[in-house]
């Protein structure tokens, strides 16, 4: 007679034993209890009947404690480190939690070195990305619950039930979010834009699983949906009907907060010099992820994307494109309080960006606080073939901002002169319409510098906004002392002077004019610009009241803001000379027609001394960025955007001087990481929710020698907030960006053979 096995426990392995029963499904818990809501909650919202977005009027956010998030700035461990945990088999104890961490990222890297071999790699992807997914994912679903006031008996949440697929005979065991036992209704919660891998077959299933078409399912996004959702819903639909399928994006951003204790990440950008790093907020955790370029950048993402493969993160440095990163908005700078700033960029929806995060941020915080420590009378630069003992300030050719506002001057002569390129279209047609002395085309040597175009800004609730800083490219007829060498073509009189100068400021200015407003080449110089429109708003406001600036302005002390890697050797003196030995000996060979045959054509700064005002009133403002305001104010917070539509939309990043995101948790060691297998996340998703300054001079201009005291609005030249009294960006942000020197063009010619 055999042994009876039935309910006798230790034998589910001898080899006779019957399969075990599968688990009862969990019957699920009141969603008022299983978050914890009170008896008295009054919803915000109705849940729509049919597919509904979030009026962008209604965005919010929420906030959720990643237990990871307390290591982001844990450092990789010594060597001595490395040796002494090696040696351990078991984990370190509880109270050596940075022990515990080395370890684990050891483990790791034993198992699979490819994935993990760099330590920032391993922390930021498995220790705290994967960290903050059931918290984030738990808090999104609870905020749904509770601001639509799903708080009845008939709402149940983390409701195990069953799905089959009539196709492939497969029974799938799914837990529902939410599911309201009256109605029918089941509700997906997405803390992102995308269904979890792992779930659609599933949903497949009950989209033909007939038991269950007295049913409908509403999928939740607090992101915009990616492709993955939208070609899931379209397929649900084929199957179960479209009145049973709805979408709702129910936009919020998410606000993460790290428990207390651990090794913080911090950073010295926008804050003054001399106090350990205390910047943080919406844009620290993206810069911290960035990567210095476009290859490390990918692995980065290869390897988030492999330790997340049900893609459970929300959207990251990856759809972040740092290449057009710019300062837009400084708040008010109180005392001790720390500043609010913001930061713009193009997205990626690709996720296929998000490197040189680091190098742009500092490269703003950089040419931010150079503006506030150096005098105005400073800013100038001047290339100028005539004066190679002036080509800029000693103290501003020491910082990032003087290299980049000359090596523009270079770039933009660059490109003045490439755009009149006889092979091409505009080119061909610019020749042809230049006045013509003894049949060749003529024109006289020309100065060309950039500065401001008109620009809008805004001053509300005691911030900046820098809605548009454009600028323009000037040029000019004029001639210099230095002889180039070469034979001219001509010597035009006045009227062909001004005539061959109407053309190009027809022709070429405005197509160079967009180079400089759009180009990648010239983002740098975009950069420095809107920082300093920033940095002298700062000045007027601790010219009212002492802010954590006056130290360091009109200090000109910059020391702490030196030209950085890799440009670290510049030299302003091997740019002149660059620049000189173009001006001497031409940069472009054109072949173009003339009355004689085809004749060689040898041709080859910025100065932001004007700030033209543009006045935007608080009605136009409300009007045009109606919600741009308390979109920055997210931004200090968390990634976001400005909600905008089709090309106007922006992403906003941006933080605070003094920045702290410590949630509610204790003061216990945080998360003990465990070891996991190559490509598992580190905390296994599942379905469970888990004194005033100097007056200011003007640089001189190229050619020129001094500047002079310049008045409150020299010109009518300076920015207005659009409110009732003018800001006073001071004396012509030019006095802003100075003079980027004159370029001073001739140009002569040597004849071909003439056609045959």
């Amino acid at each position: 007679m055999g042994l009876a096995l039935t309910g006798v426990p230790g034998l589910t392995g001898y080899a006779g034993a019957a399969p075990r029963p599968p688990k009862p499904l969990e019957p699920g818990i009141p969603c008022k209890e299983y978050y914890e809501l009170a008896d008295d909650i009054q919803a915000i919202a109705q849940l729509p009947e049919f597919d509904a977005s979030r009026d962008k009027s209604r965005w919010d956010t929420y906030e959720y404690e990643n237990p990871g998030k307390k290591w982001d700035g844990l450092g990789p461990p010594s060597q001595a480190d490395i040796d002494r945990l090696e040696k351990l088999e078991k984990q370190p104890p509880k109270s050596k939690p940075i022990d515990r961490v080395y370890w684990t990222w050891l483990k790791a890297r034993e198992s699979n070195s490819n994935a993990w071999g760099d330590w920032s790699h391993w922390r930021d992807v498995r220790l705290i990305r994967n960290a903050g997914n059931d918290p984030r994912g738990k808090a999104f679903e609870k905020k749904v619950i509770k601001d639509h006031g799903l708080t009845g008996p008939e709402w149940i949440c983390q409701k195990e039930v069953e799905f089959k697929d009539p196709d492939t005979g497969k029974t799938y065991r799914r837990q529902l979010d939410a599911y309201n036992t009256k109605t029918g209704q089941i509700l997906e919660i997405k803390s992102n834009g995308q269904p979890d891998p792992k779930q659609i077959p599933k949903d497949i299933a009950w989209s033909k699983d007939k038991s269950w078409r007295h049913t409908s399912m509403k999928y939740i996004y607090a992101e915009k949906q990616e492709k993955s959702a939208i070609d899931l819903k379209e397929e649900l639909r084929r199957n179960a009907g479209a009145n049973r399928v709805t979408e709702y994006n129910y936009r919020s951003d998410k606000v993460e907060k790290a428990p207390s204790g651990g090794v913080r990440a911090k950073s010295t950008n926008m804050q003054p010099p001399g106090r350990p790093a205390t910047t943080g907020g919406g844009a620290n955790d993206l810069i911290r992820e960035s990567r210095p370029n476009p290859k490390s950048m990918g692995e980065f993402l290869n390897r988030k994307n492999a330790a997340d493969p049900n893609r459970l993160s929300p959207r990251g440095p990856g759809g972040v494109d740092f290449t057009t990163l710019e300062l837009r908005y400084v708040g008010k700078p109180v005392k001790g309080k720390g500043l609010d700033y913001g930061f713009s960029a193009k997205e990626d929806p690709e996720e296929k960006s998000g490197w040189g995060g680091k190098e742009k941020a500092q490269l703003i915080s950089d040419a931010f606080l150079t503006w506030l420590a150096l005098t105005p009378d400073k800013f100038w630069v001047n290339l100028n073939p005539d004066e190679p003992n002036r080509v800029m300030d000693a103290q501003f050719g020491k910082t990032d901002a003087g290299r980049i506002l000359l090596e523009a001057d270079l770039r933009m002569k660059h490109d003045f002169f490439r755009t009149m390129d006889p092979k091409t279209d505009l080119g061909k047609r610019f020749w042809a319409s230049l006045p013509k002395v003894d049949g060749r085309p003529c024109f006289a040597g020309i100065r060309n510098w950039i500065e401001p175009k008109t620009a809008t800004v805004r001053e509300q609730d005691g911030g900046i906004y820098i809605l548009d800083a454009p600028l323009k490219l000037k040029s000019t007829p004029q001639d210099f002392a230095t002889d180039p060498g070469g034979e001219r073509i001509c010597n035009p009189s006045k009227a062909e002077r001004d005539q061959a100068q109407q053309v190009i400021d027809r022709m070429i200015v405005p197509e160079v004019e967009k180079t400089i407003n759009t180009a990648p080449q010239y983002a740098d110089l975009r950069r420095v610009y809107t920082a300093r429109v920033a940095a002298e708003w700062i000045r007027l406001q601790d010219a009212k009241t002492p802010t954590d600036y006056r130290k360091i302005i009109n200090s000109n002390d910059v020391k702490a803001w030196p030209l950085r890697a890799p440009n670290q050797n510049w030299d302003k003196n091997e740019l002149f000379q660059e620049y000189r030995k173009i001006f001497l000996n031409g940069e472009f060979q054109y072949d173009v027609d003339t009355a004689e045959g085809v004749m060689v054509y040898i041709v080859g700064g910025v100065d932001f001394s004007k700030q033209p005002k543009r006045d935007i009133t608080k009605t136009r403002f409300t009007a045009e960025h109606r919600y741009l305001p308390r979109q920055t104010r997210t931004s200090v917070k968390t990634l976001t955007d400005n909600a905008k539509d089709n090309d106007s939309n922006l992403l906003l990043l941006g933080g605070n001087t003094t920045s702290t995101d410590i949630g509610g948790g204790g003061d216990g060691p945080g998360p003990d990481p465990t070891p996991t297998k190559p490509g598992e996340p580190t905390g296994k998703p599942t379905d469970k929710p888990t004194t005033p300054g100097p007056a200011h001079s003007t640089p001189p201009a190229t050619g020129g020698h001094s500047g002079g005291q310049n008045d409150p609005d020299p010109g009518g030249g300076l920015a207005h907030t659009g409110s009732d009294t003018p800001i006073g960006l001071i004396a012509g942000i030019a006095a802003a960006l100075a003079a980027l020197g004159g370029g001073l063009i001739w140009w002569k010619r040597r004849r071909t053979a003439a056609p045959q």
